[in-house]
Formats: C-alpha cells, structure tokens, sequence
C-alpha cells in the first residue's frame, strides 16, 4: 500500500487494497456504496465490484479473468449484476468478459475508441464527461488517452460529509507513475497530458486511486512525482 491512510471518509474502513490471486476480497464499506475490490490471473489483475447500498444494485470494474471467482464475488454483494465497464481492450482485462456477460446479464459499459476491439461489443460507448449510473450511485467518466486510444476512468465523489473521491483507473494510473506507453499505438505524451489536465487538475490530494493491477494509492502521494514522471518519460 503505497498511502498509509486507510481512512475512507465516511462509513467504517478497515480496507487496505492489497489483494493477491487467490486471496480474500477486500472490502471498503462507506455510507452508500461498498467497493470490494480481488486480483485474479498470474497478471494480478485486479477486479471491482461496486455495491449501491440503498438499492442492493451492482457495477463490476474489469472482468479481467476467473469468472468462477468473479461469480462468487458477486454473490458477495447482492447477488445480482446490473452493470460492468471495461476500462480498456487489453486482452488482461477482458478474459472474462464473455463468460460474466453470459451468466448475469448485466448493461456493458466501454470506451468509445476501444469498444469495437472487445470480445463482447457494449452497450455504452463512453466520452469523457459521461456518467454511469447505478441504483443511486454515480460515476463520472474520464478518458484518458495514451494506454489505449478509449482508457477510461471512473470517479466516484462521495457525498457523506468528510468523503473523498474514488477514482478507479484501469491502467492509466499506478503507485509510481502513468501506464505503459512503449508499445505501438501507444502514447506518452498523451497520457502524461490528460492525466495531468483531467486527473491531477481536476481532483485533490485526498482522492484515493484504484488502479488496475496492483496496490492502491492517492493523488497526494503521487502528485509531486509528476515532473519527475515527465522528465523520464515513462
């Protein structure tokens, strides 16, 4: 865990977001949502489930692998699968996809500029500015471009006096740094911008980061890495 704060703004919070495959859900319970978060795959990819609290309704984050245990979390929550958004069109986020859209049915959220690359075409094509709502809880999206052409993230700002913004941010943002940009297609330039101007601009040191493999983070332990990030390219 790269921030030693685990206070979550608001609810009861012994979440740490430190998962490994095969290891326990990790659970973050705030006053209207819940976020349990696992890592699947020999990728330690990591997988999201959002719980709205008032509504029993749910959003998956990635069906990145093992749709036998993305199953069993989401019988964890509710039991029901309402919505899922893939973050990107690497082929380590979507081993799953196919399987978990075939047992539960749920509304398919993606990029716009990755959609046509998935196994399973969504029923959402995002742009940045978007939201994404389920039961009574809402995700506003942000493209960042530079990963992939149509990487999106999602914000949640909770509301309860004290609470922070959760950002899930696939592969875009990690503890350390932006996401691989050394591949063909890829960018720096343009990830490094847009996560500058719509991440780091936009929200403050307090918003907690969910990335896609790996331990979590904040923007305020990250935010005066920036220049460093910029200078070395990567």
């Amino acid at each position: 865990m790269t921030n030693p704060d685990t206070d979550g703004g608001s609810g009861t919070d012994d979440y740490t977001g430190s998962v490994t495959p095969g290891g326990d859900t990790d659970v973050r319970e705030l006053d209207d949502l819940v976020i349990r978060k696992i890592a699947v795959s020999d990728m330690s990819n990591n997988v999201y489930l959002l719980t709205c609290r008032r509504t029993g309704e749910q959003l998956l984050i990635d069906a990145a692998d093992d749709p036998t245990r993305i199953a069993a979390l989401v019988r964890e929550g509710s039991g029901s699968l309402d919505a899922l958004v893939t973050t990107h069109q690497h082929w380590d986020h979507v081993r799953a996809l196919k399987d978990v859209v075939d047992a539960f049915h749920p509304r398919t959220h993606a990029g716009a500029d990755d959609a046509d690359a998935l196994p399973v075409r969504p029923d959402v094509r995002l742009a940045h500015g978007d939201t994404v709502r389920f039961g009574e809880v809402e995700l506003d999206v942000v493209h960042l471009r530079g990963h992939t052409p149509g990487s999106v993230a999602l914000a949640y700002a909770d509301p309860s006096p004290g609470g922070r913004t959760h950002l899930f941010t696939g592969d875009s943002l990690f503890p350390g740094g932006i996401g691989n940009t050394k591949n063909p297609g890829q960018s720096f330039d343009s990830l490094i911008e847009d996560v500058t101007t719509r991440v780091f601009d936009v929200y403050d040191d307090d918003t907690w980061v969910y990335p896609g493999h790996g331990d979590d983070t904040t923007l305020g332990v990250e935010r005066p890495h920036l220049g460093e990030w910029r200078e070395r390219g990567w």
